[in-house]
């Protein structure tokens, strides 16, 4: 595979450029979209201390990362929903579920101590195959 086939697309994260990595990457027909925070167009962390709010800032980028590689949110197959406070699995699901009803990818929901901005309270990974 040479890096022609690989296409890469930046969500404008002030961290993309400081840890060397692409919001998603797309070879032949997969798409890998990274761990993404609730971050704004200005930088900054979006709705602090609101899990389901940030999760609907992180879908809605990972729309935008899946459009820029001529995919859209019915070609995903896997997310990923991490959390800081497992407590709330339940609103972020009825967001993702709003976005993710009638696709059904696999999903997996797990906690973790904290992210690199301690604002962030989800990160929201998700694989798609747009064959």
């Amino acid at each position: 595979m040479t890096n022609s086939s690989r296409q890469h697309v930046s969500s404008h994260s002030p961290y993309e450029p400081r840890l060397g990595f692409a919001r998603a990457v797309r070879v032949g027909p997969m798409i890998v979209v990274g761990g993404t925070a609730a971050i704004g167009r200005d930088g900054r962390t979006v709705a602090s201390g609101n899990a389901s709010a940030q999760a609907r800032r992180c879908l809605e980028i990972i729309r935008t990362a899946l459009e820029d590689l001529g995919a859209n949110l019915s070609h995903v197959v896997r997310t990923r929903i991490i959390l800081t406070r497992i407590a709330d699995w339940e609103s972020v699901g009825r967001v993702h579920r709003e976005l993710f009803d009638e696709i059904r990818p696999v999903t997996t929901v797990m906690q973790v101590t904290r992210f690199v901005d301690p604002e962030w309270l989800i990160e929201i990974e998700a694989d798609a195959y747009a064959g």
